[in-house]
């Protein structure tokens, strides 16, 4: 009888693949274990198994496995079962929800190594006939047994090396070999104790006298004593270093001495403390809502609780994580963004302690992995997990709660690179497989939720009174044509704002201002010719950075310094349009030369600790004022900022997208949200070209209700979710004519054998990324129409497209429930 495993490679082939094993190996082997296998002609892969059998494959003749990488499985079966949803249902491969699934470190690297021939001696190699690069190759292996091509690259300094190597493979002087290393490296932290026999106090007293004429040794040595009477615990030499001030290389001495033993634990990189003082009990309104989420659980798997800004939702999500905790339940935390991770995971934490574990990219690999490994042992340090979206892929076995934060952002949807699933939709799939309820939040939830609640879908708790019984700021419209008209305009500071900024600054209170662009301003522009530069790689104008002098696109990096003149006519009469945050931070050092001023966007957020630091400093009051971009709006609390600007709210509104009013008004309140949290009364000052629009007056009222009936009506009428799903094809080629044509056909082969509307092919607003032409179609499948029967008809279609040799290098993306 012959054994076999199927895997699953981190791959874009909508496949899995068969393996030969022997029969100890296949008893061995469990489904979710890592296997190293061959793929192709030299390739080596970490694939995961996910089935066992004894069945031949048919049109193949399966490879044997290369090693087996793990013990016990690190995968469990309710990440696989959610994988296979995912891929099914957001059209993907599940090759590549395991690459995006697992930590990078769990996903070992093939790394091509180069090394001598068997039986040949290199020492003895006449190398005269030699090119430089060859030569350098091998008298680099006359140092070393084998090397990477990696490192080979570094030695000769050039990218393409292949050719040199490929001469001295053909010559029989090297050999390829595939080598898989593991890229997890465990925190080793450095622990001493006192030997056995010095724990004696004639021995002690004899080693003190031995040691004195080398002071910092014996002194060393009593403070080791007085800190294992103080801790009572392991020492670390770090640790010992720091309460004794002496350096490492005493310890090192005295190791070397044989007084001290020196022995290493695995620790995690990242471990939290309780704080008692963080303890609370809910308010009246508070409690309400927390009793009926109980009550509606009993009904419902799905819940939302839609609480105006500063209601204290996060008090109530810490008392239901606490409640499920101590039904030995793990919870998950889903967040929108990295920037809100900083402010609530210190809230957690306080509250917690080391039952808390963090999860995004902000984090290293290790980090990561540590999470990983500590919910696959059901450790005490991961009961409640803090994540955005990649975290709902983790290995939960005992999953009881996910609470979704700010549940209408629409960062939960990955955009790319596939999997381009809806974080809190499957996060509800999540849930339903672990039998566990989910808790969905937002002052503003998206119409379909809301729409969900209407027809009885989900459950619906409110929560309309601020904590503390804090009243909602007062808004205040600013006509921007008025003002400019009137000449009370100050750069981009209507009289109404600047007077309001000063009036809060002289009370010691903070101001947060808005505006949703990054950078200088949008474009330069000739006022000659109207020459605009361009990307050469993207259909966009490059925006203006005045700290660097530079002119960037935001889509693929390319910059360019800024030019002294038109590059189309040699005007130097050249102009800014538009503004970002970095024109705001400018003005403002202008107009208020004495007080600070802090930017949070993405430019100033790259680093590890980018969000910390400066929320940190906000909160601490180094910063009297912070502009920012749409980080500022999801979450944040701030006791001290009484006022909140946003100075063009039209951006929001003048976008191309069927949900604009709908996100316009969501980050609106969200911003506005953001003033007077505390005791203190909020204000917010939104300018604006069109104060009577609908949606500005609905946010002016804080009535969510008037925009949701106003934007279901829309939908209904249009067909847009919630009434219709939306699959978004998206084709890209550099060739321009090919493109066209292509995407002509699958729009006229899904025409003709789907029922329901395709609108397309279609240029988007930005039709060139990276020197590919983009062209989209949108399918439109009604909610009592089979969805699996419409993904199956589209899947042929495409296969078709694939078929025909002039369009197979044309590439297609599918966005299931198109965001």
């Amino acid at each position: 009888m012959q054994f076999f495993i199927d895997v699953v490679l981190p791959l874009a082939i909508a496949r899995i693949f068969t393996y030969e094993v022997s029969e100890a190996e296949f008893y061995y082997i469990n489904i979710g274990i890592r296997v190293a296998v061959p793929f192709g002609k030299s390739k080596v892969f970490t694939a995961l198994v996910i089935g066992k059998h004894n069945s031949i494959p048919q049109l193949y003749r399966p490879k044997e496995i290369h090693q087996i990488l793990d013990q016990k499985p690190i995968v469990n079966l309710f990440q696989i079962e959610h994988w296979k949803w995912v891929s099914n249902y957001y059209m993907c491969s599940i090759g590549e929800v395991y690459k995006s699934a697992l930590p990078s470190g769990l996903i070992l690297e093939s790394e091509t190594i180069i090394s001598c021939k068997d039986g040949l001696d290199i020492s003895r190699i006449e190398t005269s006939e030699f090119t430089d690069d060859e030569f350098l190759i091998i008298d680099a292996l006359k140092n070393q047994t084998s090397i990477s091509i990696k490192d080979i690259s570094k030695i000769l300094d050039k990218k393409n090396v292949f050719p040199t190597i490929k001469k001295l493979l053909d010559n029989g002087l090297l050999v390829l070999q595939e080598d898989v290393s593991e890229k997890y490296t465990p925190k080793l932290v450095r622990y001493i104790k006192i030997k056995e026999e010095f724990s004696l106090e004639d021995k002690l007293n004899e080693l003190l006298v031995g040691l004195s004429r080398a002071k910092k040794q014996r002194e060393l040595v009593l403070q080791y004593f007085q800190l294992n009477a103080v801790s009572k615990k392991e020492i670390s030499v770090k640790e010992l270093v720091s309460y004794s001030g002496n350096s490492t290389n005493i310890v090192r001495a005295l190791v070397d001495k044989g007084v001290f033993e020196e022995y290493f634990l695995n620790e995690d990189r990242v471990e939290f403390n309780k704080d008692k003082s963080s303890f609370f009990t809910l308010s009246i309104h508070q409690q309400k809502a927390f009793d009926e989420i109980l009550i509606s659980e009993e009904k419902n798997d799905v819940i939302l609780l839609h609480g105006v800004t500063a209601s204290g939702k996060t008090e109530i999500y810490i008392k239901l994580i606490e409640e499920h905790i101590e039904n030995d339940r793990q919870i998950l935390f889903l967040l929108p963004e990295i920037a809100i991770t900083a402010q609530l995971v210190k809230r957690l934490t306080a509250y917690f302690g080391n039952e808390v574990s963090v999860y995004h990219s902000k984090y290293t690999s290790n980090e990561r992995i540590e999470v990983w490994n500590n919910l696959l042992n059901n450790s005490e340090k991961a009961k409640v997990i803090v994540g955005v979206r990649s975290a709902l892929f983790l290995p939960f076995s005992n999953l009881g709660l996910i609470i979704v934060d700010e549940e209408h952002e629409q960062t939960f949807k990955q955009q790319d690179p596939s999997p381009r699933y809806h974080a809190r939709d499957a996060a509800i799939v999540l849930a339903k497989q672990h039998k566990a309820k989910v808790l969905l939040g937002s002052a503003t939830p998206s119409l379909e939720t809301y729409y969900n609640t209407k027809v009885g879908k989900y459950s619906l708790v409110e929560l309309n009174e601020r904590y503390g019984n804090v009243v909602l700021p007062d808004i205040e419209l600013v006509d921007l044509k008025d003002k400019y008209f009137r000449k009370k305009m100050s750069g981009h500071f209507s009289d109404v704002l600047l007077n309001k900024i000063k009036e809060v600054l002289s009370l010691g209170e903070q101001v947060i201002l808005f505006q949703n662009r990054r950078g200088f301003s949008s474009y330069v522009e000739c006022l000659t010719c109207g020459h605009v530069p361009h990307c050469p790689s993207c259909d966009v104008s490059l925006t203006y950075y005045k700290f660097k002098n530079q002119l960037k696109c935001h889509y693929c990096s390319y910059s360019i310094a800024n030019p002294t003149h038109c590059h189309n006519c040699q005007s130097v009469d050249l102009s800014t349009k538009g503004f970002g945050t970095e024109q705001i931070e400018i003005e403002l050092r202008e107009l208020f030369p004495d007080i600070t001023i802090g930017r949070m966007d993405q430019d100033t957020t790259r680093g590890k600790y980018g969000f910390e630091k400066i929320i940190d400093s906000f909160k601490n009051k180094e910063f009297d004022i912070l502009v920012g971009t749409q980080m500022l709006a999801k979450g944040l609390d701030f006791d001290n900022v009484t006022l909140v600007g946003i100075l063009n709210a039209d951006n929001l509104l003048n976008q191309p997208h069927f949900r604009a009013y709908e996100r316009a008004y969501q980050m609106m309140v969200q911003v506005a949200g953001r003033s007077g949290r505390k005791s203190k009364k909020g204000y917010v000052v939104i300018q604006t070209y069109n104060p009577y629009h609908n949606t500005i007056q609905q946010v002016l009222r804080n009535d969510y209700s008037a925009m949701y009936k106003e934007q279901i009506y829309d939908r209904n009428n249009f067909k847009y979710p919630p009434f219709y799903r939306l699959i978004r094809l998206t084709l890209k080629h550099k060739d321009f004519d090919r493109l066209k044509e292509g995407s002509l056909w699958i729009y006229s082969v899904l025409v003709k054998h789907l029922q329901t509307p395709v609108l397309g092919p279609e240029e988007p607003a930005i039709s060139r990324i990276r020197n590919q032409y983009i062209r989209t179609i949108i399918v439109k499948i009604p909610t009592n129409v089979n969805l699996g029967k419409t993904k199956n008809t589209m899947e042929k279609a495409l296969k078709s497209f694939e078929a025909i040799g002039q369009y197979r290098s044309i590439k297609v993306s599918i966005n299931v429930d198109y965001y």
